[in-house]
């Protein structure tokens, strides 16, 4: 009997809602895609509890990811148009540091980091895991690494990557901005991408390319107040920061908790960046932890015998989230202590269990930072400028500043 031999097709093409049909380069970038830490994507939603306020935001690291790589591409070929030389062994490795560059996310995204692990970012994570796919892959990821490190030679790749201008946020603007409905995220990424150019080793944007540089940066502060910093979203996401913490709180007293393994091994061992790094096996752990760990958690311990953690489940499925005043200045010390007095009084409650419904936090935002990693003008006569000095926009100098709120959040049936 002939056996036949079938060879797997590595050449996808991928049908994407934002740009339409995305291509998969090469059979090693098709093999990260399969691999189970990106599969794992899959189930983190990009924009956490987003969703509860906008209910298209159901969009996923994986999807992000997927479109970073895209523009990447679109950029790789802009730039040799214009006679810059990029081998095709630094085209795939760029190519794998935007596609792996989220890799490390936690479930529900910024929402619960540091929660999870203390004290290691998403970044980190995602290193780790880069180099654990090397190990896995023979070594074709070094350049990679390298490249997504800052230390290979052509430095201008690294912005491609990460930067104020990079793909990652090229993608995730107009991404975000697709599936919440919020149109004043829109940019012209393609245009941006056109006007693309590299000088002393790093990335420029053309003159003529300057007003749409500005769109994005007042996109970008746009997109943060109306959703990344929504005062809902927010809501939603201090409740479930809470819930992870009071869960944390009773497991390490010695109570039994409905949990998956994978987040009952970071509920019970309260790591630090030291310790996570140290022992292989809360990596390995990491890589199995996605949302529906936590939905399936905090679902079961709405019925809890504690008070604090069923209420705070309770209220999080059912979508009763924190009230929230934004303020230029500090929540006022009398309202805070009046609040708290009552959270305790009504659900007869320690003052240390009160501070579960009543608290107070700052959020920060600045839609551009003037520094080393600043956006670069290629002025018509050959000369480079910040776009804050090149741009003629009065208010871009304003929004190179960092603004501070303040935040209180209680249980609205305190009020």
């Amino acid at each position: 009997m002939q056996r036949i031999n079938y060879t797997l097709n590595k050449k996808k093409i991928i049908n994407d809602p934002v740009y339409g049909f995305i291509s998969i380069p090469t059979e090693l970038v098709f093999d990260l895609i399969e691999h189970p830490y990106f599969q794992r994507l899959r189930y983190i939603k990009q924009l956490g509890m987003t969703h509860l306020v906008y209910p298209g935001a159901l969009h996923t690291r994986f999807h992000h990811a997927l479109g970073a790589m895209h523009l990447m591409k679109m950029t790789i070929e802009t730039l040799r148009t214009k006679g810059h030389t990029i081998t095709p062994e630094e085209e795939e490795a760029v190519t794998i540091a935007i596609l792996l560059h989220d890799i490390g996310h936690g479930p529900f995204s910024h929402a619960l980091e540091n929660t999870i692990v203390k004290g290691i970012s998403h970044e980190d994570i995602s290193i780790l895991l880069m180099d654990k796919l090397n190990e896995q892959f023979s070594g074709k990821l070094t350049m990679a690494i390298s490249i997504f490190k800052d230390t290979y030679a052509k430095r201008f790749l690294h912005e491609l990557v990460s930067s104020q201008l990079d793909m990652d946020r090229l993608d995730y603007l107009n991404r975000d901005s697709f599936f919440t409905g919020v149109s004043e995220g829109v940019i012209s990424s393609e245009r941006i991408i056109k006007m693309l150019n590299v000088k002393d080793d790093h990335m420029v944007i053309e003159e003529k390319g300057i007003y749409s540089v500005e769109k994005f940066i007042i996109a970008r502060r746009l997109m943060y107040w109306q959703v990344y910093l929504h005062k809902t979203v927010i809501a939603a996401e201090q409740l479930l920061v809470k819930i992870l913490e009071r869960s944390r709180e009773l497991v390490i007293k010695g109570e039994k908790l409905f949990a998956t393994p994978p987040l009952n091994h970071f509920l019970t061992n309260a790591l630090t960046k030291g310790e996570f790094i140290s022992d292989a096996g809360h990596l390995e752990t990491f890589t199995h932890l996605d949302d529906t760990d936590i939905l399936s958690a905090v679902k079961v311990w709405c019925n809890n015998d504690d008070f604090v953690l069923a209420k705070l489940c309770n209220d999080f499925v059912h979508r009763k989230l924190f009230h929230v005043d934004i303020t230029n200045d500090p929540a006022d010390e009398k309202l805070v202590n009046e609040l708290t007095e009552t959270a305790i009084k009504k659900y007869n409650i320690t003052k240390a269990e009160a501070l579960y419904f009543v608290f107070t936090d700052s959020i920060r935002n600045n839609a551009y930072k003037v520094g080393n990693e600043n956006i670069r003008i290629l002025m018509k006569d050959g000369t480079v400028k910040d776009i804050a000095t090149a741009s003629d926009y009065s208010n871009l100098q304003a929004l190179a500043k960092t603004v501070e709120k303040y935040i209180l959040c209680y249980s609205k049936d305190l009020v």
